[in-house]
C-alpha cells in the first residue's frame, strides 16, 4: 500500500513539474499575428461599415440621443429599456427570467435592447420577444455550452487564451441566422435599438455597437459582422482568444482591432452610457424604465475556493464582476434619481451556487429554471431606483416680511 501509495504521489509531482513548464511555455505560444500598419483583408466580412454602427461609449450621450432615435411613432407613456449584463454560464439565468417573464404576461416590448458577453447572445433573442423564448432556452439550457471549457477545446498552445473560441463561434452560428437579422432590421427600421458592446484592445476602450444597423446589410456578410461583434462581446480575456475586427486606426488607415469582451470596461451598458440626461429630464418625452437583468450575484460571499486553475480562475472573476457589477449599479441608481427614471433590477439570489465558469448542462439548467419560476410568479424584480417626487411649491406668504418658505 504504502508502495503504491508512493508511486502515484511521484506521478503526480512528474504531472506538477510538466503542467509547470507547459505553463512557462504558453507565453513563447498562441499568438495572434497583428500587421497594424497595413489594410486588412476582410474576407467575407464588410469592408465599408454602414454610417453609425460603431459608437465609442465615451461619445454614446451625443452619438446615441436614443430619446430621439426611439421617437418614431407617437410616444408611449412609458419607454422600457433592458440592460443584460456579462456573466459567463450564469447568463442561463438572465435567459430563464426573460422566458418566465414572458409566461407571466407582463413582459414589455422594449424600445432598446442592450447587451454586454453573455448578455450579447442574449440580447437579440429579447430584443425580438417572446416568439423567440424557444430558441433563447435551447442557447442556454440545450446543454450546447457543455463543451466550451473542454479539454477538446483546450488550445493555449495555438491561441492567446485556454480554450479555442470554436465551440462559442458554432453556437453562435446555428442560433444567429439571416431570418433573424431580417427581423431585427425591420424592428430597428421602427425605431427600435439593439445595442452590443465589446472592449477595443487597442484603444483601451468600450465600443457599442447598433446590430439594428448592422442586421440592416441583410445579407451574408451583415450576418458575418453581427456574428463576429457577438463572438468578440463574449470572448472572456484569457479563456477565449479576441476577435479581430474592422476599425480605423487614430491616422485614419483601415485596420483590423482586437476586441474582446465588452464587460472588461463595462459590466452592463446602462443610462449614463446610453442616455443623455437632458432628454431623460425633459417633461416632453415619454417617462423611461429601466430593467437590468444581472447575470450573476451582486453581494459579495464567502466560500472556500478550489485550489485548480478554472476555481481560481471563476472565483476571481467572479470577485471582479460583483465590485465592477456594484459601482455601475450605483452610478445607474444616482443618474437616474436625478433625472426621473424608474430603474428594476434582478440577480442571482445569495446563496446560490453559481459559477461563471460552470457551463455543466444541470447547472445551466437549474439557474434557467431559477430565472423562469422567479419571474413567473414576479418575484425577480427589485427596484433600485425611483424618480423622486417634485417639492411643492412654498407657500404664499401675505407679510413681505416672512422670507422663510416652509419645506
Amino acid at each position: 500500500m504504502w508502495v503504491e501509495t508512493k508511486s502515484r504521489q511521484v506521478q503526480a509531482g512528474i504531472g506538477l513539474l510538466g503542467a509547470v513548464f507547459l505553463l512557462s511555455s504558453l507565453a513563447a505560444c498562441g499568438t495572434i499575428s497583428r500587421e497594424y500598419a497595413n489594410t486588412p483583408r476582410w474576407p467575407n466580412a464588410v469592408l465599408a461599415l454602414p454610417a453609425g454602427v460603431r459608437i465609442p461609449a465615451r461619445q454614446a450621450p451625443q452619438a446615441l440621443a436614443l430619446a430621439e432615435r426611439t421617437e418614431v411613432f407617437p410616444p408611449i407613456p412609458r419607454h422600457a429599456i433592458l440592460a443584460l449584463s456579462g456573466g459567463g454560464a450564469n447568463g442561463a439565468y438572465g435567459a430563464g427570467v426573460l422566458v418566465g417573464w414572458s409566461r407571466n404576461g407582463s413582459r414589455p416590448r422594449f424600445d432598446v435592447v442592450t447587451g454586454v458577453s453573455t448578455g450579447a447572445l442574449a440580447a437579440p433573442f429579447a430584443f425580438l420577444g417572446s416568439d423567440w423564448d424557444d430558441a433563447l432556452e435551447h442557447v442556454y439550457a440545450g446543454g450546447g455550452a457543455r463543451r466550451l471549457l473542454g479539454w477538446t477545446n483546450f488550445a493555449a498552445l495555438a491561441a492567446p487564451s485556454l480554450f479555442s473560441s470554436g465551440t462559442l463561434r458554432r453556437l453562435i452560428d446555428e442560433n444567429i441566422t439571416l431570418e433573424m437579422l431580417r427581423q431585427i432590421a425591420r424592428e430597428h427600421a421602427q425605431g427600435r435599438r439593439l445595442l452590443v458592446v465589446t472592449t477595443n484592445l487597442d484603444a483601451e476602450q468600450p465600443v457599442i455597437w447598433d446590430m439594428g444597423a448592422v442586421a440592416a446589410g441583410g445579407d451574408d456578410k451583415a450576418l458575418v459582422l453581427f456574428r463576429n461583434v457577438l463572438l468578440a462581446s463574449a470572448s472572456m480575456p484569457g479563456i477565449f482568444p479576441p476577435v479581430l475586427l474592422q476599425g480605423v486606426s487614430p491616422e485614419g488607415a483601415s485596420v483590423a482591432e482586437m476586441h474582446a469582451d465588452g464587460g472588461v470596461n463595462l459590466p452592463f451598458l446602462g443610462v449614463p452610457e446610453a442616455l443623455p440626461a437632458e432628454s431623460i429630464g425633459a417633461t416632453n418625452l415619454p417617462r423611461r424604465v429601466l430593467y437590468i437583468l444581472v447575470n450573476g450575484q451582486v453581494t459579495a460571499s464567502y466560500q472556500v475556493t478550489r485550489g485548480n486553475l478554472r476555481g481560481i480562475l471563476a472565483r476571481s472573476l467572479d470577485s471582479w464582476g460583483k465590485a465592477s457589477l456594484r459601482a455601475a449599479l450605483a452610478e445607474n441608481a444616482a443618474y437616474a434619481n436625478r433625472n426621473g427614471m424608474d430603474v428594476f433590477i434582478a440577480a442571482i439570489p445569495d446563496g446560490i451556487d453559481a459559477s461563471i465558469l460552470n457551463f455543466a448542462p444541470a447547472a445551466m439548467r437549474s439557474l434557467f429554471q431559477l430565472g423562469s419560476n422567479s419571474a413567473a410568479t414576479e418575484l425577480v424584480w427589485a427596484r433600485v431606483s425611483a424618480p423622486r417626487p417634485q417639492a411643492p411649491d412654498p407657500p404664499k406668504v401675505a407679510d413681505a416680511s416672512m422670507q422663510n418658505p416652509i419645506d
